[in-house]
């Protein structure tokens, strides 16, 4: 780093902090849903929506969803969402590793991947209820998988055929899509909606439709009328369940932040005196690019830090603990 990137007063070290963190192996194809063993919706009629659904409820939502049959499978292919191939938030890591590191427990990085790769961690999977441990590694990382809360597939059949290129990419990598979850159940899955799949730990239905909702919402997919159902019976257990953040807000949603607090009269700065001037013997400034690293021992940064301290004033930065010792970190430091 250099003087110019520092934060005043920040302690300095004499290396690169390494950042621990690991990759996965992408997710395996989906197998199809085996329907029969599958724990159905409750049987009954699907209730209407409540007049009590709240306004940004994922009831509310279901409401505004189109229904209607499922479209031909014709033309699908998983590649034409572009998993992992495009990084829609710019961090320069593939969104795998994103949402490992957001669902996972105590997450490792692997060291030299800029703080991407996830190599350890513990999820908790809100598919079974039960706490999996995640290792990267060829025969590991599938124990943890990320699944399309929306399958692609499923989304293929009700409505992404017709969105832009861009627009399903976005389907495709949105966090909002992806949820970490047990492999075993992700393949289980495959590509089932609400009326032939729903997670085995009951309590995380509700989030779990939920979040279907919000995506199929958010870009304008529909429900068939079993899938429409088996949500509604859910949701009817929790009509206030909110989307999830990243959702499209609702029509007529109100986000009302309360009014801000005055915020009290700036206290009138201490006068501060100006660093003396430099004088003609002083030696021209390095451009205040000046880093502990460039020097092969402490006697020679201090030597630098003496002559310069007095100066200029952002040399101080080289002074980690103010005890008046620049570069504490380099060989022969007191």
């Amino acid at each position: 780093m250099t003087l110019a990137s520092r934060t005043h007063r920040r302690p300095l070290v004499g290396g690169l902090v390494a950042l621990v963190v690991a990759s996965t192996a992408a997710c395996g194809p989906l197998a199809p849903t085996d329907a029969a063993a599958v724990d159905p919706a409750p049987a009954g009629p699907a209730p209407s929506a409540p007049a009590h659904a709240a306004d940004g409820s994922a009831l509310a939502a279901l409401a505004l969803l189109e229904v209607k049959g499922r479209a031909p499978r014709t033309g699908y292919d998983r590649d034409l969402f572009a998993y992992r191939e495009v990084d829609l938030d710019g961090n320069g890591c593939d969104v795998r590793n994103d949402v490992l590191r957001r669902d996972l427990v105590d997450a490792v990085l692997k060291d030299g991947t800029q703080g991407c790769v996830v190599q350890q961690g513990t999820l908790v999977d809100p598919y079974s209820g039960t706490t999996i441990p995640f290792t990267r590694g060829a025969s590991t990382s599938d124990d943890v998988q990320i699944d399309h809360v929306v399958a692609l597939s499923d989304a293929w059949q009700k409505g992404a055929q017709q969105l832009d290129e861009a627009t399903r990419h976005r389907l495709g990598n949105d966090p909002l899509n992806l949820l970490a979850a047990s492999g075993p159940l992700n393949q289980e899955k495959g590509d089932g909606d609400a009326a032939t799949w729903l997670p085995p730990n009951t309590a995380f239905r509700c989030a779990y439709v939920a979040r279907q909702v919000a995506v199929k919402y958010t870009f304008g997919l529909w429900v068939t009328q079993a899938e429409h159902d088996a949500i509604a019976r859910i949701l009817a257990t929790c009509p206030e369940e909110p989307l999830p953040a990243g959702s499209a807000p609702l029509p007529g949603a109100t986000d009302v932040q309360p009014p801000a607090a005055a915020a009290p009269a700036p206290a009138e700065a201490a006068p501060v005196e100006p660093p003396p001037a430099p004088d003609a013997a002083a030696p021209a400034n390095p451009g205040n690019a000046v880093d502990c690293r460039d020097f092969a021992t402490w006697a020679e940064a201090d030597a630098w830090f003496r002559t310069y301290e007095p100066y200029y004033g952002d040399v101080a930065e080289l002074d980690g603990n103010d005890d008046g010792e620049a570069c504490e970190s380099l060989p022969g430091a007191p």
